[in-house]
């Protein structure tokens, strides 16, 4: 079956598993999901992580392979374990029985025929979907009805560094276009009585070393978009060098906290009123997960 499950629409036959030859894609995985870690996760935004955790299944691969990835490991180099479509759905229950307030899904883009085949029943707990925000219509509108919480990133609204650092070529109209899908399906964000997201999206951005301006375009796009009441805004503060940052010695580097003090202001100034801003001190590779297989 020829795949067209991303923006890259490689088109090629993907093997069934990592073990069958074959031509892999841009995600370099087989169809077969291979999971790192799997896991409560206290480390999210409060509404989707609360005091119980959120149950989040890391996948590895990627369609993005960005240079800066923190978690390279998983989604560059493939760490993880093949499993089936049953032993995944399992898992989404283990996680509930811990007490997980949703199902995470991490990077599940390449995996989206597993995902829907573990998803034909509904989980008593909502759905995150956590994604690069690189995403086809096709796709979303597979997973209608599936997931209850959007979660994509809005990496770039420059689509130059999208190239250089992500290989996304037209990142900012694929991703935005992706956005407001994710929003058209689900509606205004709603919480629950303890301040837990049963519903709505999130949109995620991560604040580069030297790119404040690219910063700058995601927050207007954004205000621009959406009235107060309908999605959240993260700003993301926990940029580290990771995997080949050290080859691009412009984003090898923290960011300043002149940079962050820039933007934070610019986004108090944009009228943006639902969301978040990570402390200082998030940047710290303590709040790196380990991909050791745990629940698995």
């Amino acid at each position: 079956m020829e795949c067209y499950v991303c923006p890259h629409r490689c088109g090629v036959d993907r093997p069934a598993d990592m073990h069958a030859e074959g031509i892999f894609g841009s995600c370099h995985c087989g169809i077969k999901p291979i999971v790192a870690r799997a896991a409560l996760h206290f480390w999210e935004e409060p509404c989707i992580s609360g005091e119980k955790g959120s149950g989040t299944v890391f996948f590895s691969g990627c369609n993005l392979h960005c240079v800066f990835c923190q978690n390279y490991e998983i989604s560059s180099m493939n760490k993880g374990k093949e499993i089936t479509v049953e032993r995944l759905r399992e898992i989404y229950f283990e996680l509930i029985a811990q007490g997980a307030n949703n199902i995470n899904l991490v990077t599940p883009t390449h995996f989206t025929h597993a995902v829907l085949e573990s998803l034909k029943e509904p989980l008593p707990v909502p759905v995150v979907y956590n994604t690069s925000g690189f995403e086809t219509l096709d796709t979303l509108r597979k997973l209608k009805g599936k997931v209850q919480i959007w979660l994509p990133d809005l990496k770039y609204s420059d689509d130059l560094a999208a190239i250089k650092y992500s290989n996304a070529p037209s990142y900012f109209r694929i991703a935005t276009d992706a956005i407001k899908e994710m929003y058209k399906q689900v509606g205004p964000y709603k919480l629950d009585d303890n301040g837990i997201m049963q519903s709505g999206v999130i949109i995620r951005h991560l604040l580069m070393p030297g790119m404040v301006e690219n910063t700058k375009g995601v927050i207007d796009w954004v205000a621009k978009t959406f009235k107060p009441g309908e999605v959240m805004f993260s700003l993301m503060h926990q940029y580290i060098p990771c995997g080949r940052a050290a080859d691009y010695p412009e984003i090898n580097r923290r960011v300043t906290e002149e940079e962050y003090k820039e933007v934070e202001q610019y986004l108090f100034d944009s009228g943006i009123e639902d969301g978040f801003v990570q402390e200082d001190d998030s940047a710290c590779e303590d709040f790196i997960p380990k991909f050791d297989g745990t629940g698995v």
